[in-house]
């Protein structure tokens, strides 16, 4: 059939096609020759470089101008020989090599490898050239052409680079006359010209170095003149090593400085080497070198700091604290240690709310628990519109606590008070005056009884140890006082009548410590419309729906301590106050200490009691009682200096 016979056709021509082109596969395979081609090379090890490329350094610039040199050999990678068994049979068979021609190409091997490139005679380049010459099309030499144009392209910006002018110009020339890509050639050559521009202002830079004008006088100094080069030719070399030359001055300076201590003119030296090159490495690690021996530095003085500090120099401390920060104002440690600096001032290296005991230094034994209570202010008195106010509460005044004390963390005990009259042998005015005010059950009402004293109770029977001391006056508080000094070696007092208000309100503005109404929970031992006496009498005046427990006074710290960690400073006794008595605060004085006047015969009483009106639990109230007045509602506590 027809269509038979012509598929018969197409089988025969495509198999004949498929032998001659395995044919062709085969000879080009094993007789690359035939076809002007060579087989791939084996990779070899880049040709070595003739000479190496010295460093730009800041010596050479110092001569005057960059001289010329002759340019080291880099080698390009090698181009890719040969070419595709496809683009073969496309092209057909090349023109055969020829004994000489081969014998050309060897020899410019040979001289490329060598770095003989410009050579006129004997040069990779004529060689190169005279292959090309004998027949057109050579693959291996327009290649090494291409190759060789490419490295005078590269070593002519080396050149430039190091301001080499001349040499730069004959690797420019010889490459305009090799392959090229014409935006690379002009880009060179501006960069060529710009060297030329910049060559006269680099030697007259090296001079002023040379002669130590580097920044004087301001009209004509090298550091101005590599500025205007840099204009000129952003990132050259020559130029960036003489201003890196002028930065090394500036920040050797700076070092030496802050070895001496003196760290504002490591500052300075610093601030001026960022201005020649902003961002340098050399910069960085020298800030960095200098910030270590700041830190260093101020450590070491931080550290004398707390060694006067703690053999009781807060002067020197507080001086050698400032010249740390001074030093370095982010040091680690420097804001605890002002902490304790502050500490040292206020509280005598105490903590606000620490807890002391003073030991005796003559015997077993040790005063009341103070605490230490922290400085402040607060508006002290009362208005005239709070309920209960009365009008020695007046006029209202802001109170300073600028310096800090301790206040005994609870009243004075009988037993404290017991140990005080039995080392001293110390007889109470109530042991003097024969008797004083205690609780009549009977009739409901504080009376004067023969016999009574610290000894006993608000009901006049024998008193426990751990009951506040009561039936004591002012004087015999004072007496105890002067008694503790000299035992612990400590001053010890009566509070004054700012710092009892201050501990006493704990940071509150209001009617009570705990705010402005009724107590809504047990606050300490204060007269409630809930307590009872023994024989079930009640109070006429308390507070509604409250009762603590008590019908007199209470154990110390049956309470809960109040911010400052103090306990039944608005119940259980009234308390005895350094102060003398004034009608009212005109004239008194801001600051937190007593306000006493010689020879006055009445004192202040502070506080609330278990037997007192709820007005008389206010923060603000107070009352006046002569200095040897003696109350089963009234005792004291210690205050003491730090």
């Amino acid at each position: 059939m027809p269509g038979s016979e012509l598929t018969r056709k197409q089988h025969t021509l495509g198999g004949t096609a498929g032998i001659v082109l395995l044919a062709l596969a085969l000879a080009y395979r094993f007789f690359p020759g035939w076809f002007h081609l060579q087989p791939p090379p084996e990779p070899v090890a880049a040709p070595s470089v003739v000479g190496q490329r010295a460093p730009t350094t800041w010596s050479a610039v110092q001569q005057g101008a960059p001289q010329t040199r002759s340019e080291p050999v880099e080698e390009a990678p090698p181009a890719e020989v040969g070419t595709s068994l496809a683009d073969a049979i496309r092209m057909g068979p090349p023109a055969p090599t020829s004994k000489e021609v081969a014998a050309l190409l060897k020899r410019a091997r040979a001289a490329e490898e060598k770095g003989a490139l410009l050579d006129p005679k004997n040069g990779a380049i004529t060689l190169y050239r005279s292959a090309l010459s004998q027949g057109d099309g050579n693959v291996e030499a327009e290649a090494g052409l291409e190759r060789i144009g490419g490295a005078l392209r590269d070593w002519a910006l080396a050149a430039i680079d190091r301001g080499d002018e001349n040499t730069a110009q004959r690797y420019l020339a010889a490459y305009a006359e090799l392959p090229h890509a014409d935006g690379e050639l002009t880009a060179a050559r501006a960069r060529l010209k710009t060297l030329h521009e910049i060559l006269p202002m680099l030697t007259r830079a090296a001079e002023l170095m040379k002669t130590g004008n580097i920044t004087e006088p301001a009209d004509e100094n090298a550091l101005s003149i590599y500025r205007k080069a840099a204009e000129l030719d952003p990132g050259n070399r020559l130029v960036d090593a003489g201003l890196a030359e002028i930065e090394r001055g500036y920040l050797d300076h700076a070092l030496n400085e802050a070895a001496q201590d003196n760290f504002e003119n490591a500052d300075r030296m610093l601030g001026l080497a960022s201005a020649i090159r902003p961002g340098s490495q050399a910069l960085l690690d020298t800030r960095a070198r200098i910030e270590g021996i700041r830190r260093q530095r101020a450590e070491t003085v931080l550290a004398q700091a707390r060694s006067a500090l703690d053999s009781g120099n807060a002067d020197l401390a507080e001086e050698l604290a400032k010249k740390a920060q001074s030093i370095s104002a982010d040091l680690g440690g420097l804001d605890d240690f002002n902490l304790r600096l502050r500490n040292a001032r206020l509280y005598a290296s105490l903590k606000p709310g620490q807890v002391l005991r003073d030991r005796f230094l003559d015997a077993a034994g040790s005063a009341p628990a103070i605490v230490v209570i922290p400085t402040g202010q607060f508006v002290m008195g009362s208005a005239a519109d709070e309920p209960g106010h009365s009008d020695n509460e007046e006029p209202q005044r802001r109170v300073r606590i600028e310096v800090g004390f301790a206040l005994g963390q609870s009243e004075v005990t009988v037993g404290q008070f017991r140990e005080f009259v039995r080392a001293s042998k110390y007889a109470t005015d109530a042991e003097r005056l024969g008797g004083a005010a205690v609780y009549e059950e009977n009739t409901g009402r504080i009376v004067n009884r023969s016999g009574m004293s610290w000894q006993n109770d608000y009901r006049g029977e024998r008193a426990g140890d751990d009951l506040p001391v009561v039936n004591v006056s002012w004087n015999d508080a004072s007496a105890y006082l002067a008694w503790l000094s000299d035992r612990t070696g400590k001053k010890y007092r009566l509070p004054s009548e700012a710092e009892f208000e201050y501990a006493l309100r704990a940071g509150s503005s209001t009617r009570y410590p705990w705010g402005d109404g009724d107590p809504d929970k047990v606050v300490g031992n204060v007269t409630g419309e809930g307590d009872r006496s023994p024989s079930k009498r009640s109070w006429s005046s308390a507070f509604p729906r409250y009762s603590d427990g008590y019908w007199g006074p209470a154990p110390a710290k049956t309470f809960a301590p109040s911010t400052y960690g103090l306990y039944d400073m608005e119940g259980n006794v009234s308390e005895w106050i350094e102060d003398c008595w004034h009608d009212n605060y005109v004239r008194a004085p801001r600051d937190s200490k007593a306000w006493v006047n010689p020879g006055c015969e009445r004192r202040v009483v502070r506080g609330g009691s278990w037997g007192s009106d709820p007005d008389q639990v206010r923060s603000a109230f107070r009352l006046a009682a002569p200095a040897e007045a003696r109350s089963a509602r009234v005792g004291f506590r210690v205050a003491r200096d730090l």
